[in-house]
């Protein structure tokens, strides 16, 4: 939590009581949490907060880069995650909206050669696949 909070000091931004009740509720919700979800758990200890500032709050730190937005698909809307240092990518399915980190990169150097060769300097990358989980291949 903290490192988040010095990313935002060193950039600038003011730290809150909003900021830090949604940066709180990140590491509070677990993985993957949805805006609506960051929303219930802020308004356990901020009750008056909106929806935007979740979301103008959950943005910011997406484009201060330490926070991921993964989008699902799913019927409840895109997934938050806070970025770690190892790098991987997600199965995602389309029917419930589950979310996994493969610990696996299937991009290989062989793959960013080419990017380049084409006068395309990568920095990074993100790779998600969208199916069908176990249990909603089992229903349909």
């Amino acid at each position: 939590m903290e490192r988040m909070i010095n990313i935002l000091r060193n950039k600038g931004f003011k730290i809150t009581p909003q900021r830090r009740a949604v940066i709180s509720a990140l590491y509070e919700c677990g993985k993957f949490p949805t805006a609506q979800r960051i929303l219930e758990e802020v308004r356990q200890t901020t009750p008056d907060v909106s929806f935007d500032t979740i979301y103008r709050n959950l943005s910011l730190l997406t484009d201060l880069g330490v926070l991921n937005e993964i989008q699902t698909k799913g019927r409840d809307g895109n997934v938050f995650e806070i970025v770690v240092d190892n790098h991987h990518h997600h199965l995602i399915c389309l029917t419930c909206g589950a979310t996994q980190c493969l610990d696996f990169c299937p991009i290989t150097s062989i793959d960013l050669s080419k990017a380049e060769s084409m006068g395309f300097e990568v920095t990074s990358h993100a790779l998600e696949f969208y199916g069908y989980c176990r249990e909603c291949r089992k229903v349909g």
